[in-house]
Parts: structure tokens; sequence; C-alpha cells
């Protein structure tokens, strides 16, 4: 067990998901938690099912106001914050530096990379305001990053970019918080293949089970993962037994940015 109890988490991006899967976990672990999306129906019923210290609460990562309004309402409503899981995001396609638009470059950066930005802004605000309810840490922020933050790819120039950004953003928060001396611990994770709707374009052009076994065996250890693979990721980062773990990456990826792949080793020379 990790020991949440009397800790208060938002997750933003809580709706479906990583996000979804993360919600639960905190909870189950003792966290009231707070799901956060702008999907208003099927984060009601993420916070519903969870039921107890849940609630859901709109909120577009994007936008300065909808932080300041949910980052308040949490204050008044629990009295705290003591983690932030900063997990929405948007993948923008398949654009290279060629072919994506100024507009579709501006609108992954507004999610994925001003939302984090907002996140960590607004979270060590309202953290900082808070005592620590645990012993060894007053927050935690965890900010989901990608495998696409670690390498490049041609073809998600501007979510590659994003991601990349949100990596060093988080080593530049724990950075800050340690010389602060805020007691805020602040990591990325990398996930590799999820199951989630990020997927959703590809299942429709081959099937569900047909495109997780084909991006599965783009992976060494043979499968793709699932929400709850980085839900327990986000629960070791959030909780004291990382106590020790800041400015770091988690990179949960099956193993695929680990070496060389066999096609490339196979490839003509």
């Amino acid at each position: 067990m990790a020991d949440l109890d009397n800790l208060v988490a938002i997750v933003t991006g809580g709706a479906s998901g990583i996000g979804a899967a993360t919600c639960r976990l905190l909870a189950r672990e003792g966290a009231a938690v707070v799901v956060a999306d702008v999907q208003d129906d099927l984060g009601a019923k993420v916070a519903n099912e969870i039921g107890g210290m849940a609630v859901f609460r709109r909120l577009d990562v994007a936008s300065e106001a909808d932080w300041r309004r949910v980052i308040d309402d949490t204050l008044r409503h629990f009295g705290r914050l003591d983690i932030l899981v900063n997990n929405a995001g948007v993948s923008g396609g398949q654009g290279s530096v060629e072919t994506t638009t100024v507009e579709n470059w501006e609108h992954v950066h507004a999610v994925n990379l001003d939302g984090v930005f907002l996140g960590c802004k607004y979270g060590i605000e309202a953290m900082k305001r808070t005592g620590p309810a645990k012993a060894a840490s007053k927050g935690a922020i965890v900010n989901i990053s990608s495998i696409a933050g670690l390498v490049g790819a041609a073809g998600p120039c501007a979510y590659t970019a994003s991601k990349g950004a949100v990596r060093l953003l988080t080593k530049s928060v724990a950075q800050q918080c340690a010389e602060k001396g805020y007691a805020i611990r602040c990591n990325s994770i990398h996930p590799g293949g999820i199951d989630t709707p990020i997927f959703n374009p590809l299942w429709q052009m081959m099937g569900h089970e047909q495109g997780k076994a084909f991006i599965g065996a783009r992976h060494p250890i043979g499968h793709m993962g699932e929400p709850e693979d980085i839900a327990e990721a986000v629960l070791y980062l959030a909780s004291d037994r990382s106590r020790f773990v800041t400015g770091s990456e988690l990179v949960a990826d099956g193993g695929i940015t680990s070496g060389i792949q066999r096609r490339m080793l196979n490839a003509p020379r």
C-alpha cells in the first residue's frame, strides 16, 4: 500500500485512458481525487464510479482561467492539494515539419505543453499554501510525457516537440522547487504504446485486437501496455516511496527505447 490517506490529487485528462486508471488507483490507495477533463459526461461517470471523495471538475488545461478556478475549488472543497498529475494531451496527427500547419502546432503545444506549465505553476502555488499531510514531502507533481519526448520521430512533429519540452520543463520545475526548499518533487513518465483512445483511429482501421497486436509487436516485450501499467508508475512517483526521486524520467515503454530494434538491424546496408 502506498498510503495516500488524507492526500488530495488532481488528475488532468481523468475521464479516460491513463487518467481514468490513475484516478481509480489513487482513490483505492486513499486519496481524494479531482477528475479533471473537458469530457463532462465521461469525467462525471469516472468520479461517480469511484464514489467516496472523488469529484469531477471541468478543466481545459490550455486555459489559465480554468486552472485558477479548479485549483481554488479544490482548496475550498478539500482544503489542500498534495498530488498533481498532468496527464491531459492530444496527438496532433502524423504531420511532419513540412506538413504540420501552424494552427496544429499551436493547438498541440497549447494542450501538451502550456497545459503542463500552467498545472505546475498553479499546482506549486496551491501546495505551498498547505502544510504536508505526510512526513516526507509537501507535494508531488507527475507529468505524463512520452517516449516521443526521448527520441525523435519524423511523423508526429508537433507531438514529439511538445513531449520533449515536457521532459525538460519537469527538470526545471524540480530544480526550482528544490532550490526554494518547497519539498515538492516533480518527475515525468514516458509511456510506450498504451491501449488508450489516442489509438482509436488505428483501431477503426484495423480492428482493436489486430491493431493491438500490430503495435505490440513493435515493443521488445511483445505487447502493448495498459492504462493501469502507467497508473502504477504514477502511484510510485506520487507517494513517499519515491521521496528521493525528483527531476527524473520513468520510462515505461516495454523496452522500445532500450536499443536498436530488430527491423533496423535487419535492414539492408
